[in-house]
């Protein structure tokens, strides 16, 4: 790829870097489907109180999920709550009338979760649990939930879910998904990097793989309702998008031709693409019709616009250009009138912006003289904050609930995935035990 100019560009540095990532570091070889280990680098000091007792196995488990160490977990992992070690546990109820709320209170204990997991006649199970206010003594929650081997984990993560959003008034996104991308680089000598495009659930663990190849993967991109990733591929030799059925793993190329092809970004209503097309010239913003497989331009400028992403009402895009001499995040809607920059008093370098859900925020990669950090910008208040600090981070991605946020940042052996809080309270690394990970993407809620 060539992006030819009169005088050195830092957004031109940025799209060859997305292009040719990786070509910089070496790793051991990645295991395809490992999985992520998640540690906590940083927590919050007024997280909640809580405690998940190991949930009372009634009939034949077989080796069944430990569901209160994965509760325990997420909870602890959303930086929210402080879950206290089984080992510290004054007892192990696993009901409303064994709990002894008096040895909880003494430990300053706010809230504890009891349960149990009982075999069907079916070959299923119930999972039953309840959350209790250890102060007043009563309960709060309560759930029996049908379940199956197979769906321990997420069962799991739906109980996270019900007590996030019970005890802090939030939508959990413990069910949600991540999308990344995975490099294996070989010892021998000229031997190709095999790149994977892999999905994991949030906590990191049932990592697989939906596509294999020796030439780069880019920019993983969620469908609104999850079932579809659309993603650049250089299989043939250059960059093209494809779009695929997560479910089933069926793919389709969709946009392909000389020049860039990149940068998919779905509308909230999931029959649109905005994508970044050299096709007449320099990179520009268009619109691709899924359903009638029809292109519209929507940028027309001789500067670099690249990097869509859209507002959650879907009435404009923000995107990255260097129409004003560095990189900035512009907004366009589509009523015609020009595009008009976002990004004021925050230095001379910003890129790559992605909405919250609620769209009152931005994340975006910010660049100072540190180097490349994930900062946010609260639009209704027209202020910013950085909030990483390590010498290259880029792609953040929003959790669902606004939370959290994922991006790629340099680690010890390569390229790792990490997150922060979106008030940068809480930070945490998520890594492979080897190789590299980067270019993630949060997937929505389940539907």
């Amino acid at each position: 790829m060539s992006l030819t100019r009169n005088k050195p560009n830092p957004l031109v540095r940025l799209l060859l870097a997305v292009w040719l990532i990786g070509s910089a570091f070496s790793s051991s070889v990645a295991l395809a489907e490992a999985e992520l280990t998640i540690r906590i680098e940083q927590g919050i000091e007024s997280a909640l109180p809580i405690a998940v007792v190991p949930f009372a196995e009634v009939g034949d488990m077989h080796g069944s999920v430990d569901i209160a160490a994965i509760v325990r977990a997420n909870l602890q992992r959303s930086g929210q709550f402080a879950a206290m070690p089984p080992q510290d546990m004054p007892s192990k109820p696993a009901n409303f009338s064994a709990v002894n709320f008096k040895d909880w209170r003494t430990l300053g204990m706010e809230n504890l979760v009891v349960g149990k997991i009982l075999s069907d006649n079916n070959g299923g199970f119930v999972v039953e649990f309840r959350v209790l206010d250890v102060y007043k003594g009563k309960q709060l929650l309560g759930h029996r939930i049908p379940s199956s081997a197979a769906k321990m984990r997420l069962t799991a993560h739906y109980i996270s879910d019900l007590i996030y959003e019970k005890l802090l008034g939030q939508k959990g996104a413990f069910q949600t998904r991540i999308a990344y991308v995975t490099v294996e680089r070989k010892a021998k000598a000229k031997a190709k990097s095999v790149y994977r495009l892999q999905i994991a659930d949030a906590d990191g663990h049932a990592a697989h793989s939906l596509l294999e190849s020796t030439e780069p993967l880019l920019s993983p991109a969620w469908s609104p309702d999850g079932s579809k990733l659309a993603y650049v591929s250089f299989e043939a030799r250059n960059s093209s998008i494809y779009l695929q059925d997560v479910r089933n793993g069926k793919r389709e190329e969709i946009i392909s031709g000389p020049g860039i092809n990149s940068s998919p970004a779905f509308s909230p209503d999931g029959q649109r693409l905005a994508v970044t097309l050299s096709r007449d010239g320099d990179p520009e913003i268009y619109l691709y019709n899924i359903r009638t497989r029809s292109l519209s331009r929507l940028t027309r400028h001789p500067a670099i616009d690249t990097e869509a992403n859209w507002a959650p009402d879907g009435r404009s895009i923000v995107f990255t250009s260097d129409r004003g001499g560095g990189p900035q995040i512009y907004r366009v809607g589509f009523d015609g009138a020009p595009p008009r920059r976002v990004t004021f008093n925050m230095g001379n370098y910003n890129a790559r912006a992605r909405h919250s859900a609620d769209g009152k925020k931005l994340a975006m990669v910010h660049g100072n003289d540190s180097g490349y950090h994930i900062a946010v910008l609260d639009l209704e208040r027209n202020l910013h904050e950085v909030l990483t600090n390590a010498r290259l981070d880029e792609s953040p991605s929003f959790a669902p609930n606004g939370t959290m946020i994922i991006y790629a940042t340099m680690g010890p052996g390569g390229s790792e995935l990490a997150a922060t809080s979106t008030d940068g309270r809480l930070k945490q690394r998520l890594a492979l035990q080897r190789g590299e990970v980067r270019e993630p993407a949060w997937g929505p809620f389940l539907k």
